[in-house]
């Protein structure tokens, strides 16, 4: 999902693919429990980006973007232009927060940032964020999850395991910001994403229908995800 004020918000984008090199990031991952079965923890580090590095990366970051877009050229050319001058947007918004995945490549990317509890609590969710969510919108405990980039065998290998690589961004992104609930758009259409999502812990929100025109035809779906 990408959240672009003051238009409606596009359809959350999860996406795959792997790009670029490493260099030092400012947070290091956390280190992981006990865990049973074959786990590709170890070979793929998650970490969080600053504004500057950010900045330094960002050709990488929308390589890393192009991959996953399909098509030729022409269509990766305009993906990548569009995902950047969401990023670039995106990254100026209070608390918010990029991590990328590495192992010798940069080989994922998660990004949100809180709903604000001051002014409108939901900035690009106007319409659409159901009442069920207004009170952790309220107290700033709501955080928009609006990218998530990870290679395909993410979507298809251990998706219930908690060293499934989205799972792990996910989950680092919540607890950064102390956040009770995770939220996302999702377009009506997307059935594959939705899958995804609800393999790795998300849910439908209570009445995710529009508040402006809460038929079920509503173009989004709104699904959560505990901390």
């Amino acid at each position: 999902m990408t959240v672009n004020v003051p238009v409606p918000p596009t359809p959350t984008e999860l996406l795959g693919g792997q790009v670029g090199p490493d260099r030092r990031g400012t947070r290091e991952a956390r280190r992981p429990g006990p865990e049973r079965g074959s786990s590709p923890r170890a070979g793929e580090r998650v970490r969080e980006l600053s504004r500057g590095q950010i900045e330094d990366r960002l050709g990488e970051l929308g390589d890393l973007y192009a991959q996953t877009a399909g098509g030729g050229p022409w269509v990766w050319n305009q993906a990548r232009g569009a995902f950047l001058r969401r990023l670039v947007a995106d990254v100026r918004r209070p608390g918010f927060e990029l991590l990328i995945a590495e192992s010798t490549e940069l080989i994922g990317c998660a990004y949100g940032f809180p709903v604000c509890g001051a002014g409108p609590w939901w900035e690009g969710f106007d319409g659409y964020l159901p009442g069920s969510l207004l009170r952790p919108a309220a107290s700033g405990r709501l955080f928009v999850i609006s990218v998530i980039l990870v290679p395909p065998r993410v979507r298809r290998e251990n998706q219930g395991r908690p060293w499934n690589l989205a799972r792990r961004l996910q989950k680092r992104l919540l607890t950064d910001h102390g956040a009770a609930l995770g939220v996302m758009l999702v377009s009506r259409s997307d059935n594959t994403t939705v899958e995804a999502l609800r393999s790795w812990g998300w849910r439908y929100a209570e009445g995710d229908a529009s508040r402006r025109s809460p038929s079920l035809y509503s173009p989004f779906r709104v699904l959560v995800l505990g901390a």
